[in-house]
């Protein structure tokens, strides 16, 4: 394997940042990654993950571990809010004939997991530290550091998620982060033995759903219709989730909505209002390119945000993987990563519109049946 960049920095260590020094170390080079907060946390509740993320993990090596502390099963139960069965929606296998077609996991047991990937590859880590500028020349980019050191690299990429710096410094002209007009409120309860994968209540206006995250543990979702993005008092939490559960009758629904009540902050209750943003390409300046979230942030609609952030990993490394130079490299990346990652944040954002507006049932499930088509096809 061979790379005209030999030398990377990662600015961002999330989900995006740890596949790509993953992938970079594969091909020899040598990989820092600059990570802000000194404890390398990852905040919230479960994360849904499609085929398509369980194929990607196990390009990175991490497949094994996920099917261990995480959950997967096929396919998604689709309901009425007083229970009735509507629908289960298929999950193909992408990720091999013997690995369930989805699944989900807690999002800080998946940072662990590709935190401990990451130290195993030999990547650099620097916790407690991000840059304060960037030096583009001919034959690289010089970076300064907020510790006081200076390093040299053939390539920086800024992994640094939705409200990125690098983005700021280097494409000061891009569009901002745009808020979607729905908030998703997440929580962690028990797992009863009848769930046994995904399953949703499609209310008139509001949608709920648990997914189970481990053997014992799942977790809720609401999505809410929020005129305005606004902070809640998080002493709110428990009493604004447990009446947007009200109107669904079904038990199960009724059960989780006396579990947060006897819970309170146990259920671990995280309030997220939805944004999103598409920048236009290219995705680099020079010897920095942007990944992920910096570059392509979604809502949750298609659970495919993390998904399309790992793959951009996959796919970078890929393209550096045997490139005569870093220019030739990264434009195949971006050729590559353009379509893909654009259908899922422009359609993830017209079902919003669609739940909104109460609008074509028909138009949502074509939409939701072409995307999970789409990111069947190999990346």
């Amino acid at each position: 394997m061979t790379s005209p960049a030999n030398n990377i920095l990662i600015i961002g260590g999330g989900f995006s940042g740890m596949s790509a020094a993953i992938q970079l170390r594969k091909l020899g080079v040598a990989v820092e990654v600059a990570e802000i907060d000194p404890g390398w946390r990852s905040y919230g509740a479960g994360i849904s993950l499609g085929g398509a993320t369980l194929r990607a993990f196990k390009t990175l090596g991490i497949l094994d571990q996920f099917l261990e502390h995480g959950a997967a099963a096929d396919g998604v139960d689709l309901l009425l809010p007083h229970g009735q069965h509507l629908a289960t929606l298929p999950t193909p296998r992408l990720a091999g004939d013997d690995v369930p077609g989805g699944g989900a996991i807690m999002r800080p047991v998946l940072a662990k997991i590709l935190a401990d990937a990451t130290i195993a590859s030999g990547a650099k880590v620097r916790l407690g530290c991000t840059f304060t500028s960037l030096r583009q020349h001919a034959d690289g980019v010089e970076v300064s550091f907020t510790d006081g050191t200076v390093g040299n690299y053939d390539l920086v990429i800024g992994a640094d998620g939705l409200y990125s710096k690098v983005r700021e410094t280097l494409m000061p002209e891009a569009p901002k982060p745009r808020y979607s007009g729905q908030c998703v409120w997440r929580a962690v309860l028990p797992r009863p033995a009848e769930v046994e994968r995904a399953m949703m209540w499609v209310g008139p206006k509001i949608k709920t759903g648990v997914n189970p995250v481990s053997r014992d543990r799942m977790y809720l979702f609401v999505t809410e219709d929020r005129a305005d993005n606004v902070q809640i008092d998080p002493a709110r939490f428990t009493d604004m989730l447990t009446d947007l559960l009200v109107p669904f009758a079904a038990p199960l629904m009724q059960q989780c909505r006396a579990q947060l009540q006897q819970m309170g902050a146990d259920a671990q209750i995280v309030y997220r209002p939805l944004e999103a943003l598409l920048i236009p390409q290219p995705w680099h300046r020079g010897r920095v390119v942007l990944i992920g979230d910096t570059v392509h942030a979604t809502t949750p609609h298609m659970a495919s945000g993390a998904c399309i952030g790992i793959e951009d990993a996959i796919v970078l490394a890929d393209e550096l993987d045997g490139a005569d130079t870093i220019e030739q490299a990264l434009a195949g990346f971006e050729a590559r990563r353009w379509e893909r990652c654009r259908m899922v944040v422009e359609n993830s954002s017209r079902l919003g519109e669609i739940e909104i507006a109460g609008g074509d049932k028909a138009e949502h499930s074509r939409i939701m049946h072409a995307t999970h088509m789409a990111l069947a096809a190999p990346i």
